[in-house]
């Protein structure tokens, strides 16, 4: 099968302005970027309470390689195009760190794909520069008060606002500013986050328009004075800038798929250390121009999908119809015990030892009451024997299960699972978040950790006591940040563990997002290059991208 950017490129798209009038946007409500690109100026509050079908796509434990939520989202969407449906996809913003990393972009793959693609995983629009600018200005003006006479009593050793980038370098996780001589600011210590774990890109993704993002940022802790009193931006008094330099990037992104379904691409948080999930304004405003949206959360249901109905759904009034769990043989496989070189290779038995992971996420997003089903996302290698023990052990659990194949057919391979929604969505849903933001901060934790992860308990350091303490007042979702590869704090156990531990290092409060971050294990901010990374492997010849993916 040819390369996904091979396919990609032998795609001829259609003018975004066509692609528009398919949800009844006019081309004065669009602020074109090419031919293919487009920013979308409406609101939802710009029309009537009519909201059409909301379709969570999430996924079990991955390999390194994903399993391809992005690809069924798409997918779906073509699929029910080709039932005649009004659909729109709503897609997260990949980040330039995977790209040029490891495991890729987040534009689909195969026949399922989002165009133009090579735009999409590299500057876009450019909302995360508008992002990280917006970011670093805040750092930049914090560090040039304290230089200029330190009006607000800021202590240098409570700076709690990073820098940030876009791309992986683990180099920055721990750095010192200010080195030499005295011209050159203050000397203290400081890290980068990656742009898409930054507090500036959540609140992006739940704010509802502009304003609301200005009301947002101004809440955001920065530092601390020498005798404890928060520092906030609307103290920095930037707020106008930081407004100014998200204009444009506020506005949501109108792409296509292959099968030219429209597709809105805005906001990309990474969903182990951030909530994972796309914006509320693209979202929202979907919901108004389409009768199926399709969207996905990042990593397995235990992060992305926890965080959009405990976080995203709450925050934004939304109700889902429908759930939609991706799962794979290969994945299954290697949650078995099978290594990431094997997994082409028939093995039923490392498939009946990995099918628990399944078990516990089909269990897991049961207690949001939402109506579910379980997709078999298709590869090449998966054996028929493999097929018919995943098909069996699921419908034993009461649970329907379809075979997904847009990677390699593209909407054709999807039809049956656009079926399967539109019977899923004809269904009564009894959503609800799974717990009480009242509740005490630690029961709030121990409820995900518990009945998302399925632990035995939860342990905390003394630093995190310290913070639970200081957060105590505060009636607020909490954002797990933990490694996507187990449903434990520890990336090596796979499968469905038992009796086990998650623990909680610290605690951090995003004041303007609206939550609190809970550091687990080692999970980190700043991801680093791996030894071989995706960037080696990209050129450019004669106005043609190679290597992408």
């Amino acid at each position: 099968m040819k390369k996904d950017i091979e396919i990609a490129q032998e795609n001829e798209m259609m003018p975004i302005v066509e692609i528009a009038k398919k949800l009844g946007i006019n081309e004065g409500d669009i602020d074109l970027y090419g031919k293919y690109k487009a920013k979308v100026n409406l609101r939802a509050e710009d029309f009537d309470d009519k909201d059409g079908k909301l379709i969570l796509v999430t996924a079990i434990n991955p390999t390194g390689a994903g399993e391809g939520k992005s690809t069924v989202t798409i997918g779906l969407a073509d699929g029910l195009a080709r039932l005649n449906k009004s659909v729109c996809a709503c897609l997260r913003e990949p980040s330039m760190g995977p790209v040029f990393g490891r495991k890729g972009g987040a534009t689909g793959g195969g026949y399922a794909q989002v165009m133009p693609m090579e735009d999409i995983n590299l500057h876009f629009t450019g909302d995360m520069h508008a992002i990280t600018a917006c970011n670093n200005l805040i750092s930049a003006v914090l560090d040039n008060s304290i230089y200029h006479g330190n009006p607000l009593n800021i202590d240098p050793d409570k700076v709690v606002w990073p820098r940030c980038l876009d791309l992986n370098d683990r180099t920055l996780r721990e750095i010192t500013i200010g080195q030499g001589k005295k011209i050159n600011g203050i000397e203290r210590k400081d890290h980068f986050c990656i742009t898409v774990a930054t507090e500036i890109m959540a609140i992006l993704c739940l704010s509802r328009d502009l304003e609301d993002f200005r009301r947002r940022v101004e809440k955001c802790i920065v530092a601390y004075t020498f005798d404890g009193k928060a520092i906030t931006v609307k103290d920095l008094g930037i707020a106008g800038s930081l407004c100014t330099l998200m204009k444009d990037a506020i506005k949501p992104n109108l792409v296509q798929t292959l099968e030219h379904t429209p597709v809105l691409v805005h906001g990309g948080p990474f969903a182990n250390i951030a909530h994972g999930c796309n914006s509320l304004i693209a979202t929202r405003l979907a919901q108004k121009l389409a009768d199926y949206v399709v969207t996905e959360a990042g990593f397995g249901s235990d992060l992305g999908a926890e965080k959009f109905l405990d976080i995203k759904s709450r925050v934004g009034g939304l109700t889902p119809d429908a759930i939609v769990i991706v799962a794979t043989i290969r994945a299954l496989k290697y949650n078995g015990g099978s290594k990431e070189d094997e997994l082409a290779k028939e093995d039923v038995e490392a498939l009946k030892s990995g099918i628990g992971n399944l078990d516990k996420h089909i269990d897991s997003m049961s207690k949001f009451n939402v109506p579910l089903c379980v997709a078999i996302n298709h590869f090449e290698s998966d054996s028929q024997n493999e097929i018919d023990f995943l098909i069996d052990h699921v419908q034993k659990q009461g649970v329907d299960v379809v075979f997904a194949d847009g990677f390699m057919k593209g909407g054709a391979g999807m039809t049956d699972l656009a079926h399967e929604i539109v019977k899923l969505c004809k269904k009564e849903t009894h959503y609800h978040p799974l717990y009480d933001i009242d509740a005490p901060i630690k029961e709030r934790i121990e409820t995900i950790a518990k009945e998302i992860y399925g632990a035995r308990s939860v342990v905390y350091s003394e630093e995190a006591e310290k913070k639970i303490d200081m957060y105590k007042d505060l009636s607020v979702p909490v954002c797990m940040a933990k490694t996507p590869n187990s449903l434990t704090d520890d990336p090596k156990i796979l499968g469905r563990p038992t009796d086990f531990d998650i623990h909680v290092r610290d605690i951090s409060y995003s004041a303007g997002a609206g939550f609190l971050v809970i550091y687990t294990g080692n999970i980190l901010t700043m991801p680093g290059l791996p030894a071989h990374p995706n960037a080696i492997d990209i050129d450019i010849i004669d106005g043609k991208i190679s290597g992408l993916f």
